[in-house]
């Protein structure tokens, strides 16, 4: 696997320096639409029996494993470009805004920029910081994967994984983004907010579920996986800031609630995955 060299990154453009890893299931795969640009490296993730269907202008990778969170690691593994986008399947890309990620990320060496999402109305998805904020375990909880641009060689080299316990398909089945983030500022790799916007996804996510009480005791697994033994301080804050929206007595449930993920965040993955087809123009191989 090539990746792009420092050097050879200042003299091109962004955009060749990119790969965008889109995570899906089998059934799902025919919604996706990838961005069309052929410098991008484009590569679909599937999961879930079945054949895999073809993807025009993108290399295709089957996984043995389920769970979001272990298709971003395999994301992380076959990457060939040195900045990699995670993507989901219902997610349209903006590669305007990806590109001056990128060059956000080469100017300050930082190892993640978190961009911004819209809605298919092109409204903003939240209230993101302000441009140029570093990001910290206080102001990266609500970050989604496809505003998540990295630097793979970063990464890589400090050995930050998604921890597979965390994301759809798995028993907590929010905060993969938050855990990972959370991780790379723990290893000594640097994030910032850039006021670009990512991509657009569909008005629903599961980043904005609350209402059920397993939605809740999820949320309260995660803080305490990323504030560890300094979770009941971060548990009470979310709590309040929450309270109009959880009500008294949910909101002192969830301040109370010290459960820790269960299992191992290294588990051993059964498959790690093979390339399956790769239907990119010639002229798109490196």
């Amino acid at each position: 696997m090539t990746m792009t060299t420092p050097e050879r990154a200042a003299s091109t453009s962004p955009l060749a320096d990119l790969s965008v890893c889109y995570s899906s299931l089998r059934e799902r795969v025919g919604r996706i639409d990838p961005p069309r640009d052929p410098a991008v490296e484009v590569v679909v993730l599937v999961q879930g029996p079945g054949p895999v269907p073809d993807v025009p202008g993108a290399r295709t990778v089957r996984l043995g494993s389920l769970g979001v969170a272990r298709s971003r690691n395999a994301a992380l593994d076959v990457a060939g470009r040195r900045y990699l986008l995670f993507c989901d399947d219902d997610v349209e890309v903006d590669l305007d805004g990806v590109a001056a990620g990128i060059e956000r990320l080469r100017r300050t060496g930082a190892a993640i920029a978190l961009g911004r999402g819209t809605s298919p109305d092109r409204t903003l998805r939240k209230r993101y910081s302000p441009d140029g904020t570093p990001l910290t375990l206080l102001n990266s909880a609500k970050a989604a994967t496809y505003e998540l641009l990295v630097d793979v060689e970063q990464v890589r080299a400090h050995g930050v994984r998604f921890d597979h316990r965390f994301g759809a398909g798995a028993q907590y089945y929010l905060g993969d983004e938050y855990v990972f983030i959370a991780d790379a500022l723990r290893a000594g790799l640097r994030g910032v907010a850039v006021a670009e916007v990512f991509g657009t996804h569909p008005a629903t996510s599961s980043g904005s579920r609350w209402g059920t009480e397993a939605d809740r005791a999820v949320r309260a697994v995660v803080l305490n996986r990323v504030f560890g033994r300094h979770a009941l301080p971060a548990r009470v804050a979310f709590a309040a800031r929450r309270l109009p929206r959880l009500g008294p007595r949910a909101a002192l449930r969830f301040a109370l609630d010290g459960r820790r993920p269960l299992g191992s965040p290294d588990a051993p993955v059964p498959d790690p995955g093979l390339p399956t087809h790769d239907t990119r123009p010639e002229e798109r191989h490196r």
